[in-house]
């Protein structure tokens, strides 16, 4: 198997001389942990350049192959892949026909979304040789013409599949799941906090804010601003700009500040909320036009000097390609669920990468999203500087070897084989199969 080089996709043909230029600091920055809340802004100037990225780049730092399985010298036929139910918790589980057990939580919304994990994902799998992951993904995308179903609904049943089979993987390999990308590059991730609100005032939000950071030692934070898809309305009166000026005023220079947008602006107003965010030297602005109005998106990218990051909703590996090769976005944001898993999400980090961007996954699962994301990160170079804290690290972090916990603004990543989940014999005990329902 061709082992991808890093180092060789990271250089846009053509412009390996090139010196630093606006991109590459972005890149640098991100990756390197370097820029404070004061420094990123007043190095780029307003105008976004154009990437000018050769397509067949990005096409080959998709194309090229992920998984390294070398290690895996014998077949891992699949034999059975359930959906179990243990309390509140859902779990997919696999095995081999050797008897070795792979175990991953899928996103919540597998309650509504079952039926097409049962129906139309599992059975494929059955039967195969697990070390042939990366072509079976392909495979099921075809499997009958899964493709007329491609979002959300079917790449969350893939995803949950697919760290399954890693999971599965790692306990037959005795290795962590990160040996199969490449090799480990970092063992903790950096985080940020966040509310999720918009019922708060200013006020009330930048003291929920506050009080995360003294319990987490968090140097970040992200905030909501307008409506969440509310073509411009906010979700009480100047409730955005308030919470823009405040929360510098209040936390001060050291703290990342960050907002999201959630698409609920067009593009007069989404220039407007990120000049002030830029008046405060804000880190990134997070979705502001509608996820699918890429023309409405890059035209805010062009007119700011904020980076502009997106790509939550998306599950297209060629609008992935567009996004980045046409600068809509300056920092990609796939989720690991949405967009069905590690292996399609490398391919867009490699894409990243090419054009020397970073890559911060948004993190829609409230089980055990966060490990998933720092999982990822153990083998992603091009990681961006501050990754979400969920809410569920005290409830699921202790299911991991060593115990997933935040100390110090950070998330320490598992060593255990597989994504390093093995105190599940509680959680097994209480399981039971959930049948498909007409």
């Amino acid at each position: 198997m061709r082992r991808f080089d890093w180092i060789r996709i990271g250089r846009i043909r053509g412009e390996e001389k090139m010196s630093i230029n606006r991109r590459e600091f972005i890149r640098t920055s991100f990756s390197a942990g370097l820029v404070g809340p004061g420094l990123l802004t007043s190095q780029i100037s307003n105008a976004r350049e154009k990437t000018d990225i050769d397509d067949n780049v990005l096409r080959e730092a998709a194309n090229a192959p992920v998984l390294h399985l070398e290690s895996v010298t014998s077949p891992v036929i699949i034999e059975s892949i359930e959906l179990l139910k243990s309390g509140s918790f859902f779990l997919v589980r696999s095995r081999s026909k050797d008897g070795a057990v792979g175990l991953s939580m899928p996103n919540e919304k597998i309650k509504i979304i079952y039926p097409i994990l049962l129906r139309q994902v599992i059975p494929f799998f059955i039967g195969k040789d697990a070390r042939d992951l990366e072509n079976l993904l392909d495979g099921v995308y075809v499997h009958e013409s899964n493709y007329k179903m491609q979002g959300l609904p079917f790449w969350c049943c893939v995803a949950c599949v697919e760290l399954s089979i890693l999971d599965l993987l790692g306990k037959t390999a005795k290795k962590h799941v990160s040996a199969f990308f490449g090799k480990r590059v970092r063992e903790k991730v950096p985080i940020y906090v966040a509310s999720g609100n918009r019922e708060t005032t200013a006020e009330e939000e930048v003291k929920i804010l506050q009080k995360r950071i003294a319990e987490t030692g968090a140097r970040a934070i992200k905030f909501k601003v307008g409506g969440r898809m509310s073509r411009n309305r906010d979700s009480m009166p100047n409730r955005s700009e308030d919470l823009i000026e405040l929360s510098r005023k209040v936390l001060g220079d050291s703290i990342t500040i960050q907002a999201d947008s959630n698409g609920s602006f067009d593009v007069p107003r989404a220039i407007e909320i990120g000049k002030r965010l830029e008046a405060i030297q804000a880190y990134l602005f997070e979705e502001p036009c509608p996820f699918d109005d890429l023309d409405s998106t890059k035209k805010v990218a062009d007119a700011l000097s904020i980076p502009i990051s997106g790509g939550e909703q998306e599950s297209s590996e060629y609008r992935f390609k567009w996004m980045i090769r046409h600068g809509v976005v300056q920092i990609v944001q796939p989720d690991l669920h949405y967009y069905g898993g590690y292996v399609r999400a490398t391919r867009v980090a490699r894409m990243a990468a090419s054009a020397n961007i970073p890559i911060t996954t948004h993190i829609s699962s409230g089980y055990t999203g966060f490990a998933d994301m720092i999982n990822f990160f153990s083998f992603t170079p091009n990681m961006g500087k501050f990754q979400e804290l969920k809410t569920g690290v005290e409830i699921t972090g202790p299911l991991f070897d060593p115990p997933i916990k935040v100390k110090d603004g950070f998330l320490n990543i598992p060593t255990a084989p597989g994504l390093g989940m093995v105190h599940t014999k509680d959680l097994l005990e209480r399981a039971t199969t959930v049948q498909e329902h007409l």
